[in-house]
């Protein structure tokens, strides 16, 4: 090869690095610009620019796309609804963009659940193409699916797609009981939030900015969760009534009748809708428990044994439940059922220590706090030495209260009606006045706890 070729190979390698080198720079260049006006929300200037790092340097940096959606974002909310759509599929495109150059950095959860939402919002494509979208976030991701708005949708468009005959029965049922558990467990994790800190600030202790922080997202994500349930139950209506529930499971029943999972699911929606009344539970019940002792068939002997007025085989039963259960939120049903027999039966200390497994299993629970806060009450005469202390006890029944409302949105109301009435009942600002040296009040019996008595 003579000198002459070799130069112009030389030349022609430099010139490409050179070009390589001078749009790096341009990327580098351009990005910075777009970045730097995305951070303070100057969408405007930064349109341009990030659209030009987009175009012709799209596997440059994953912000591009992050900071791409929030601009589309801000737009989409200030649209009319005439151009939401536009915007919306714009959004869907730049979803699937950043999974093209970035898969290792996108969450197939949060993808596909957002461009589900946003393909129902703006009536995108039809039903089938919508809940594809959201049955593929949650069947492959389910950890990032999570926001409550997505789940509802979710299962909404399954009950819609159940009634144009295109989903069985069955499989809405199916997705109710996986929802709720994920919604329960995300309640759960909030709920132990908010009641250790507000133990916290019950003992006295001043909360940092950061806690109440925490304590206040901790309380809003927790009641978005509540009211979603509440729609999901609702969505779901009528079709789990025992009306609907009773033909399906004994037309079913003798060809599933040795399916340890079938008989699960079908005795435990029938003891959740309370159709226990009915044979076929008893028929369930006998059929799970001879094909699979379990945690489940104890438990639903248990309420067969109630209602027979078998208490003492009935607690036998739960607490067999009790030991065998595996899943949380389960076992905390279970100790909740203990902790009313035993509240029935007089015994309040006992009570309260089931109420309290029972919170420790699944801290959302706060219809555990309301029992307590109950007994509680009722044992002011009984409970306290004077009438100072007596009265005191209420402050006690008016914590517990706060905290059912607090891990338990959806008893907030109630929550505060009881709160109202034991602390209209509790010592007064003049009884504090007149009692200085009360800074606490040791309350006996079974109770065995403490209460600070409040500031003036």
């Amino acid at each position: 090869m003579n000198t002459k070729v070799l130069f112009i190979i030389a030349t022609g390698l430099v010139l490409s690095t050179t070009k390589v080198s001078a749009q790096a720079t341009d990327c580098a260049t351009t990005a910075s610009i777009a970045y730097e006006h995305a951070k303070v929300k100057n969408y405007t200037a930064a349109e341009e620019p990030l659209w030009k790092v987009r175009k012709e340097c799209p596997t440059y940096s994953v912000a591009t796309y992050q900071f791409g959606q929030k601009l589309l974002e801000a737009k989409y909310k200030k649209a009319s609804a005439a151009e939401k759509t536009t915007l919306a599929n714009e959004i869907i495109t730049l979803w699937k963009e950043r999974f093209q150059y970035f898969p290792a950095k996108t969450k197939i959860g949060d993808m596909h659940s957002d461009i589900g939402q946003l393909m129902y919002d703006n009536k995108i494509g039809t039903k089938e193409n919508q809940f594809a979208e959201f049955d593929k976030a949650y069947t492959t991701d389910k950890k990032n699916f999570k926001r409550p708005k997505k789940l509802y949708t979710y299962f909404s468009l399954f009950v819609d797609l159940h009634g144009e005959g295109k989903k069985e029965l069955q499989g809405v049922f199916d997705l109710y009981d996986d929802i709720t558990e994920k919604i329960e467990n995300e309640e759960s994790r909030l709920a132990q939030i908010i009641a250790e800190l507000t133990e916290k600030e019950e003992a006295g202790t001043t909360l940092s900015s950061k806690e109440k922080r925490k304590l206040k997202n901790s309380g809003i994500n927790l009641n978005a969760f509540s009211k979603v349930k509440a729609g999901i139950n609702q969505k779901l209506g009528e079709l789990a009534d025992c009306k609907n529930l009773i033909p399906l499971y004994a037309g079913q029943f003798e060809s599933k009748k040795t399916d340890a999972s079938w008989l699960k699911g079908a005795a435990g929606r029938m003891s959740s809708k309370e159709c226990t009344d009915d044979p076929l539970f008893f028929k369930l019940v006998e059929a799970l428990h001879k094909t699979e002792p379990s945690a489940k068939s104890a438990y639903y002997l248990g309420i067969l044994a109630l209602k027979d007025k078998k208490t003492t085989t009935a607690l036998k039963y739960f607490n067999q439940s009790a030991e065998l259960e595996t899943k949380t939120s389960d076992k905390a049903k279970v100790y909740f059922k203990i902790g009313e027999v035993m509240k029935r039966q007089g015994s309040k200390g006992k009570a309260r220590s089931y109420y309290r497994k029972a919170l420790k299993h699944r801290p959302s629970m706060g219809v555990c706090y309301l029992r307590i806060a109950s007994m509680i009450a009722g044992s002011a005469n009984s409970c306290g030495t004077d009438v100072f202390s007596k009265r005191a006890v209420y402050w006690l029944a008016e914590n517990y209260a706060r905290r059912a409302g607090k891990v338990d949105p959806s008893l907030k109301s109630t929550a505060n009606k009881f709160a109202a009435n034991y602390h209209a009942k509790a010592p007064s600002k003049t009884d504090i006045f007149n009692n200085p040296e009360k800074k606490s009040v040791s309350i006996g019996c079974w109770i065995g706890e403490t209460v600070r008595v409040p500031k003036l």
